[in-house]
């Protein structure tokens, strides 16, 4: 059994009006959608799950498995029952089982949540603790500053030229589907309050998840899997389309994506891949027979919504390493797409397009994969110095996609977080 114990009580309090105030500036822990949500507010943690590569298990399993044997020890009193209450923990997982960087679950000492226009607090301890760390004030947001990101490992000529590979290998037969990323790199002030970069992202993308994690801040669109009360649902995105500059170019690109053989195909694989990996685990599931187009404000995307009963004791993090990767970030088949992602990439994904959310004591939670994101390196020791940040964008190539419209795709997906850092 763990040795970690822990105490966690939640009470209802007025409701809070601005979240973000109550988070660290230097390292937001938050999770967003429609000016709800939950933050760590101040940046004390009272338990931190790590996995690095080389564990021997899928690291999602060994975070689930440990979540549970803590929940099982903790104490908690939860008067308030509604999602994002009571002992949670923040997560952000790595794309690749391969990947450097570490897998992590978050379990901050106090949480603020608003949802459903009720807020409460949460405190967490370790059992033996006397008494709550004290609470932190919220601060007022740091002054403006902007980032500044350019080419990273893969320029813009050298993702062309791997689609081009991708390409090749998929008339080989080797794949019918991979998706390929490439990276920005660059800086931000070592000072930088980078909660106005997840406001940013929160107040210009309401309907998206936007989240920080472990230093990983985006706004992703795409929901891996969420779970309440035995209730499993899912977003599916594939197959994309750059807005039109007005009403009558956005109806075009619209019906255009919604009428595109290559656009369709890809995405028929990423809705079979995840009703596969959700089936073992529910009864009744239930898909849209065909997608809708989802509005943006930078984009369309073809959308389809999957629902479903659990039929087992599965957690949310349980769904989450039977999802991932779905097809939408890696490719069909899975294994031979994420071979070829190590070949081709020149590059470590890090956490991009891994899962991205948080989960309850009950195993409920909610996650989606860490899509319009980017990775901030550690605060330097002081103000002076400069914070390293890598950003990352991807499309998914199948037969008929073309170097040049990927390429494209990928700096319409870089927008958002681009225009959010300047």
């Amino acid at each position: 059994m763990s040795s970690i114990r822990l105490v966690a009580q939640t009470r209802e309090i007025p409701p809070v009006e601005d979240l973000l105030a109550h988070t660290s500036a230097v390292s937001p822990l938050a999770w967003l959608r429609r000016g709800e949500g939950i933050v760590a507010a101040g940046d004390g943690t009272a338990a931190v799950l790590r996995v690095a590569a080389g564990s021997g298990r899928v690291r999602s399993a060994v975070i689930a498995d440990a979540w549970r044997e803590i929940v099982a020890q903790a104490e908690i009193d939860d008067e308030v029952r509604l999602a994002g209450s009571g002992l949670v923990g923040f997560g952000a997982l790595a794309f690749d089982e391969d990947s450097s960087a570490d897998s992590v679950l978050l379990v901050p000492q106090t949480v603020i949540g608003l949802r459903d226009g009720r807020s409460w607090i949460t405190r967490i301890r370790m059992a033996d603790d006397a008494d709550f760390a004290p609470l932190p004030e919220p601060a007022p947001h740091g002054p403006h500053w902007a980032g500044r990101v350019g080419p990273g490992a893969q320029t813009p000529q050298g993702y062309q030229d791997a689609v081009r590979r991708a390409l090749d290998e998929i008339d080989s037969g080797a794949y019918s589907k991979v998706v390929l990323a490439r990276d920005l790199t660059g800086t931000v002030p070592g000072d930088a309050d980078l909660r106005r970069l997840v406001r940013a992202l929160s107040t210009g993308y309401p309907d998206t998840w936007a989240f920080a994690v472990d230093g990983l801040i985006g706004a992703s669109p795409e929901t891996l899997v969420t779970a309440h009360e035995r209730t499993v649902t899912a977003r599916v995105l594939a197959g994309t389309a750059a807005r039109g500059a007005d009403p009558a170019e956005d109806h075009i690109a619209s019906a255009a994506l919604a009428s595109s053989a290559k656009d369709l195909a890809e995405h028929r694989y990423a809705v079979q891949s995840v009703l596969a990996a959700l089936e073992p685990h529910t009864g009744a599931l239930d898909a849209d027979a065909d997608p809708f187009v989802l509005e943006l404000p930078n984009l369309f995307h073809l959308a389809t919504d999957v629902e479903g009963r659990l039929s087992d004791g599965a957690s949310s993090l349980d769904l989450v390493g039977a999802m991932h990767p779905t097809a939408a970030v890696a490719g069909t088949p899975t294994d031979a797409a994420v071979e070829a992602i190590r070949r081709i990439e020149p590059f470590d994904r890090g956490r991009y397009a891994g899962p991205v959310g948080w989960i309850d004591a009950a195993g409920d939670g909610e996650w989606a994969i860490a899509l319009r994101c980017a990775q901030f390196g550690e605060a330097p020791d002081g103000a002076s110095g400069a914070r390293r940040v890598t950003a990352y964008a991807g499309a998914g190539i199948v037969a008929g996609s073309e170097p040049e419209s990927e390429l494209l795709e990928t700096r319409v997906k870089f927008r958002p977080l681009v225009d959010a850092l300047a």
